[in-house]
């Protein structure tokens, strides 16, 4: 996975801004307390929303963005609530992000699918992204020669989205089932379903790689 290096900056780009506006009118110790626990928070989990956004987004730039807007909206709009809440509340945000982001793709797609160097013979005035090769791998392709954790990359990155946010928030994230819950906005009940699921489909999918 390539280094993030600007996330590393948002980190502590974003705290001063919560400790000089010292939300809820707290005090300049308490704000000072609050702005050292949000840049510990966001240094912690950083690499793994990264992570986490690069498999569903398949596209480093969009992951960055989408986490970086998460940590900003994080810090502007729950700086005081409890630090416990902090995590699932971020999830939540960078959920609602890739979502965002992945139905802008949809909407673009469908309106370039409309331009008109889509309706008529290949010139030099073509589109040439339409032209581009698809840099999606096949199925097969997927998983031969390529190690663990390429594969289980891949997999991942195809499961349905609920799937895929339940089984990275307990296993990558290490949230648990109550936590999971609250970060997706729904049931306990149901995150145990798309976890379950997220474990069937990864087994059918690594086969021989799964363990």
């Amino acid at each position: 996975m390539p280094a993030c290096p600007t996330l590393t900056a948002t980190a502590t780009l974003l705290v001063p801004a919560a400790r000089a506006e010292r939300p809820g009118g707290q005090s300049p110790t308490m704000a000072e307390s609050t702005a050292q626990a949000l840049n510990s928070f966001l240094a912690d989990v950083e690499r793994r929303a990264f992570r986490m956004a690069r498999m569903a987004l398949r596209h480093d730039e969009d992951a960055l963005d989408a986490v970086q807007d998460a940590m900003l909206q994080l810090v502007r709009r729950y700086a005081t609530r409890p630090g416990a809440e902090w995590r699932p509340l971020f999830y939540r945000i960078l959920e609602n992000r890739i979502r965002d982001l992945q139905r802008r793709r949809m909407v673009r797609g469908r309106v370039m699918a409309w331009m008109p160097w889509n309706r008529g013979d290949e010139g030099e005035d073509s589109d040439p992204m339409e032209r581009a090769p698809d840099p999606a791998p096949g199925p097969v392709a997927q998983l031969e020669g390529r190690e663990i954790g390429v594969a289980m990359q891949e997999a991942i990155g195809h499961l349905p989205a609920r799937q895929r946010e339940a089984f990275l928030l307990r296993s990558l994230e290490g949230l648990d089932v109550a936590q999971t819950a609250a970060a997706m906005g729904c049931s306990e009940g149901s995150v145990k379903t798309h976890y379950s699921r997220a474990l069937q489909h990864l087994r059918d999918q690594l086969g021989e790689f799964w363990t």
